[in-house]
């Protein structure tokens, strides 16, 4: 698989990416790069579902692409996800008695017992093949799709955020698999235990696509040090711009003081006129000259200097300010006693729970899908009341899910802002926005505009840039939809927030990364 000077535009003209030369084969590829990049665009290409605005791709073997989401279709049986109903009715069939002399030519009697070894392999042992797959949570679905890739391994596997939506064992379960593969993959993924089984890295920006041998933690030490170099850079070229601009002045003043001492000869009329002229004439040419020379100078100049500046911008980490909440150290800010939440048909989920947060702890909530962990968290927040036990949050506390759903998507920062803080002036939200790099006109953007790491950080511009900012801030899954350098922002300002988190995260990286203690399973 090779892509040959490939450009990918969007329908409006938008560049993503230009003259792209990468080459694919039978090696471990783990794709990155800040969300808009166009990651999954340069799937897609590779899959041959899209074409290339310009460039060739070529492609030799067998190709499939496990989406980041699949909606089935309401009948649609694991069966049919794994694409073996219609081999598993010829062999129903042959068994039964009704079988056509065509079916003994395509019975597979093989099937059976290479779909209970795909599916074990993939944690789903003993799935129902007649179950409707709509039935499954979204991380069984993603690990059902890539059960039915195993069956028919393609010599080139692509994924798109393979990871989201799984728990730990779902998690460890997929880079298992891929640990194994036998062809190539391409995957794209923040998922930094997953990228530390690939073989390189590849990042991808709008100026084309840096390739990093080695997994996750070596790309990683080399974005340091390109930080580092790009800083070097731009400070060397700003004092040379300073330089030259400077040596520009003195030249000016130079010849501005020769210019009058020439006018101060000339008025003296001690020499013949033709003399005069001719030495005017050459100072003129030479000053010309120095002027053409200084303006290139410092043309190029101004060049390395935007160069430099570019460069920083790209590789130069997030950052999001987090506000102090004044939390004292001994104040209690969550209390569970007995707590108990159970659906109407009596179906318990949660409980009972006692649990007690004191000061800024960072308490991490764990357990596989479907043990009631986003439940509690509604419960903590107050957005579900305990069917029995008690429920106390005598501190301003805010819920910030993976979709930062607290924001509507069609009203602005500003707007949004100012109903979550009600006492603030629209120059109170043009102010705090700012503080989260939303300015000017960046506060005017809607929510449903905006990135998933632009939505975190306003909605904790929301919840903590106000004059009485949330002291406990309850986060399911924050990093779900966040890019590699979103991530690392994120975690950079919850290490800097003094207040108390209660957050839901499958992965180890980001709570190790925010200095969680304590860990409650479920």
């Amino acid at each position: 698989m090779t892509l040959d000077r490939v450009a990918a535009r969007t329908p409006d003209g938008h560049t993503l990416f230009s003259d792209l030369n990468l080459a694919f084969g039978r090696e471990r590829t783990g794709l990155v790069g800040r969300n808009g990049t166009g990651k999954t665009t340069l799937l897609r290409l590779i899959a041959g579902l899209s074409a290339p605005s310009e460039g060739v791709v070529s492609r030799a073997g067998s190709v499939a692409w496990l989406e980041q989401r699949s909606d089935p279709a309401p009948e649609e049986t694991v069966a049919d996800t794994l694409g073996i109903a219609d081999a598993l009715s010829v062999v129903d069939r042959v068994l039964g008695g009704e079988a056509t002399p065509e079916d003994f030519d395509t019975a597979d009697w093989t099937l059976e017992a290479r779909i209970s070894e795909v599916l074990t392999e993939i944690g789903l042992d003993g799935l129902d093949l007649a179950r409707h797959t709509h039935t499954l949570s979204g991380g069984e679905q993603t690990r059902l799709r890539l059960a039915a890739l195993l069956l028919s391994p393609p010599d080139l596997l692509l994924l798109d955020e393979p990871t989201n939506h799984l728990d730990q064992e779902g998690r460890e379960r997929i880079a298992e698999v891929l640990g194994r593969w036998p062809g190539g993959v391409v995957t794209v993924s923040h998922d930094r235990r997953l990228l530390r089984r690939m073989d390189r890295i590849v990042e991808l920006s709008s100026l084309g696509a840096a390739t990093h041998g080695g997994g996750y933690d070596l790309y990683a030490e080399r974005k340091v040090a390109e930080r580092a170099s790009a800083e070097r850079d731009l400070d060397v070229a700003g004092r040379e711009a300073a330089r030259i601009a400077r040596e520009g002045q003195k030249a000016v003043e130079k010849k501005a003081r020769r210019d009058r001492a020439g006018r101060a000869f000339a008025m003296k009329k001690s020499e013949p006129k033709i003399l005069l002229g001719a030495m005017a004439e050459r100072a003129e040419n030479s000053g010309a000259r120095e002027n053409r020379l200084a303006e290139r100078r410092t043309e190029a100049a101004q060049a390395d200097l935007a160069a430099a500046r570019e460069k920083v911008e790209r590789v130069r980490a997030l950052d999001i300010p987090m506000p102090p909440t004044g939390l004292a150290a001994g104040r209690t800010v969550l209390a569970l006693e007995d707590a108990v939440w159970d659906v109407p048909d009596g179906q318990r989920i949660v409980g009972p729970l006692s649990l007690r947060v004191t000061g800024p702890e960072r308490l991490a909530i764990t357990g596989p899908n479907g043990a009631g962990k986003s439940t509690l968290l509604k419960l903590i927040a107050g957005e579900l009341s305990p069917t029995a036990g008690q429920v106390e949050r005598p501190v301003r506390a805010a819920l910030l899910d993976q979709e930062a759903a607290l924001l509507s998507p069609d009203e602005t920062l500003v707007e949004a802002y100012r109903r979550i803080n009600p006492e603030a002036t629209a120059n109170d939200a043009q102010a705090a926005l700012a503080r989260f790099l939303f300015r000017n006109t960046a506060a005017q953007r809607t929510a449903g505009a905006l990135s998933g790491g632009e939505r975190l950080r306003a909605a904790l511009a929301c919840v903590i840039g106000g004059s009485s900012p949330a002291q406990l801030l309850i986060l399911d899954e924050p990093t779900n939809h966040l890019d590699l350098d979103s991530v690392t922002a994120v975690e950079a300002a919850l290490r800097g927030y003094d207040g108390a988190l209660v957050v839901v995260s499958h992965d180890p990286d980001f709570l190790d990364a925010i200095g969680v203690e304590r860990r409650l399973a479920l």
